[in-house]
């Protein structure tokens, strides 16, 4: 069946694209050509995530543009300059400092959406450490590992943050030397915890001026965590030669230009939140809306009206919540000034990117990435046609293919040690060709893991897709557990794992069940040890248990109990069975399921 095209924009609304052509683009792009487009640090001292996308606009003609427009939950906005960002940054900068956090050492913020959570970012990356932040809708458990494994000796929060997420782990984090509380104390208790310090009393004692140190394009600048389906979430390394790709990626995939007025939805807590929420649109200059208040569609539509975004950059669940609120709702507003969606973060729906056609005005341009991968890398351009269900074409100066599999399903090798590519429109695993800037550098203790990343010359994505005759990418699905969610992927051990904790649960599987707005929900399938039995008060407890352990974000929708959850002869769940009993799809090779006893 014949699928629909929508023609590329060329000219479309006023501005002329980054990108005139993508072939042309493509034959002439080199990263080293990118990188003469971003300033260095002065005197040859390196390359800084934080001087290119503040320093450098502070001290020229864009000091007093709006960076920042922040707007609060309660309604008031505050606007931040470039100037004033980088004084802020400065500051932290200075505080780190006198506390003794070193270059390399980790800087956890743990934040909501607000210019602090901004400045703490560049200035922790002015000050050459290591910035990890960390989403506000996870619960105990999920920050005190990622806190563990990725050795955090500073961790920024908020009073009541702190109070709610922090207090009850704190003893299990002997490593973590400074908790900086930024905000008034908490109401409940009027007063400061122990152990704590108050950040803002430390910003206005620190000087408002700093100078960045040197900074190798290789220094670690970044570490954000990814879920696996098995052990606990792995901290991907990323180096200050990161921001060549997300300013290559800003100009050429998000069209991003001077006066634009930028939304990424993304919480920072995420990587798209940091690459595409804090850098990518710093580094190019541009004013970027900064929204504490959570989805609701009335709310997003009058933000987007008011503010004159221009470009927005967000999630096919946002769209997908969107598209269900109704045409008429989009009609109220005028959104003459948006020029440029994207979307990224789980598959996006074909009916969805004709919706923002029809409804919209604008055809959503869908990309992919990942964590590991740092910054986009697949993506449907201005200046090219749209395939409504396709990721897109590979970016500039990105390699993609998709590798055969043969059949005991690992990547094909041939005689020469090469992985072997996959027919025009044969499924197979999204691979890229390692060397873009953003690219990973390794996962934080554990280079074992970060090896079988690579396979035949290749970097695996562990994405399943396929390519069209055109050179098209069209995603298929994972190729492992790892559950996809509004947009956060989320490891069924790290479910597991927090549902075992409970004294009722002997075992536990979980899977993602497709859902038409999340993509994904979670659902677990639990066996219960002697002496307990399934209920409803039981499943209640358990979901609140996990609820409260892992936060909303990551604890199942749905318990299911099972006393007889399928094993393989070695012991392990197959979730994979799970899957298909729950979906009704088949079975497969069962031929290492345990026997029955």
């Amino acid at each position: 069946m014949a699928r629909e095209v929508i023609a590329k924009s060329g000219q479309y609304r006023g501005v002329s694209p980054n990108m005139a052509d993508y072939e042309t683009e493509r034959a002439s792009f080199t990263w080293d050509e990118a990188r003469r487009s971003l300033d260095g640090l002065p005197a040859g001292r390196g390359l800084n995530i934080a001087h290119e996308a503040v320093v450098r606009h502070a001290r020229g003609p864009r000091a007093n543009h709006v960076a920042l427009r922040c707007l609060s939950r309660h309604g008031d906005h505050e606007d931040v300059t470039y100037a004033a960002l980088d004084e802020r940054s400065n500051r932290v900068a200075n505080v780190l400092d006198g506390l003794g956090v070193r270059a390399g050492e980790r800087v956890f913020a743990l934040m909501p959406r607000a210019a602090n959570l901004y400045a703490v970012a560049l200035g922790t990356l002015k000050h050459r450490a290591v910035l990890s932040p960390l989403f506000t809708a996870f619960g105990p458990e999920p920050i005190r590992q990622r806190l563990d494994a990725g050795g955090g000796v500073a961790l920024v929060t908020t009073p009541s943050l702190y109070r709610h997420k922090v207090a009850s782990i704190r003893d299990q984090l002997p490593g973590l030397r400074h908790v900086l509380l930024a905000g008034e104390p908490d109401a409940a208790v009027n007063e400061w915890p122990e152990d704590t310090e108050d950040l803002t009393s430390l910003l206005e004692a620190a000087s408002r001026d700093y100078e960045i140190g040197p900074t190798t394009p290789e220094d670690m600048a970044l570490l954000h965590f990814t879920s696996g389906t098995t052990g606990t979430p792995k901290g991907a390394i990323h180096v200050h030669d990161a921001v060549v790709s997300h300013y290559a990626t800003g100009r050429l995939a998000l069209d991003l230009h001077p006066d634009d007025v930028y939304w990424c939805t993304a919480d920072p807590g995420w990587v798209t939140g940091t690459s595409y929420g804090i850098i990518s649109p710093l580094v190019h200059g541009v004013t970027t809306i900064v929204d504490e208040s959570d989805f609701n569609a009335q709310h997003w539509y009058q933000t987007l009206e008011r503010e004159a975004v221009t470009v927005w950059y967000t999630a096919p669940t946002a769209l997908r919540m969107l598209m269900q609120a109704g045409a008429a709702m989009a009609q109220e507003y005028d959104l003459g000034r948006l020029r440029f969606i994207a979307s990224v973060g789980e598959p996006l729906n074909p009916e969805v990117v004709v919706w923002g056609r029809d409804v919209l005005g604008l055809a959503i341009h869908d990309n992919w990435w990942q964590t590991e991968t740092g910054g986009i890398m697949v993506a449907n351009y201005v200046s090219m046609d749209i395939r409504p269900g396709s990721m897109g074409r590979p970016m500039p100066g990105v390699e993609a293919t998709v590798l055969a599999h043969d059949a005991q399903g690992e990547i094909e090798i041939g005689d020469d040690g090469a992985a072997i590519e996959a027919a025009v429109d044969q499924e197979g695993e999204l691979a890229l060709r390692p060397g873009w800037p953003s690219m990973f550098r390794g996962y934080l203790n554990n280079p074992a893991r970060y090896e079988a990343c690579f396979a035949g010359g290749w970097y695996l994505s562990g994405d399943l897709a396929r390519r069209d005759a055109d050179g098209y990418f069209w995603f298929v699905g994972r190729g492992d557990d790892v559950i996809k969610s509004a947009g956060h992927l989320i490891g069924p051990f790290e479910v597991e794992s927090a549902l075992m904790e409970h004294p009722a649960v002997a075992e536990a599987g979980v899977i993602g069940v497709p859902d038409p707005l999340l993509g994904e929900v979670v659902k677990a399938f639990v066996s219960l040890n002697p002496g307990f039995n399934p209920s409803e008060d039981l499943r209640l407890e358990l979901l609140g248990s996990a609820r409260q352990q892992l936060g909303a974000a990551v604890a199942p929708r749905d318990i299911a109990f099972n006393q007889n959850l399928p094993h393989t002869r070695s012991g392990k769940i197959m979730r994979r069975l799970l899957r298909a009993r729950e979906l009704g799809l088949p079975e497969g090779d069962t031929s290492t399921l345990e026997s029955p006893t």
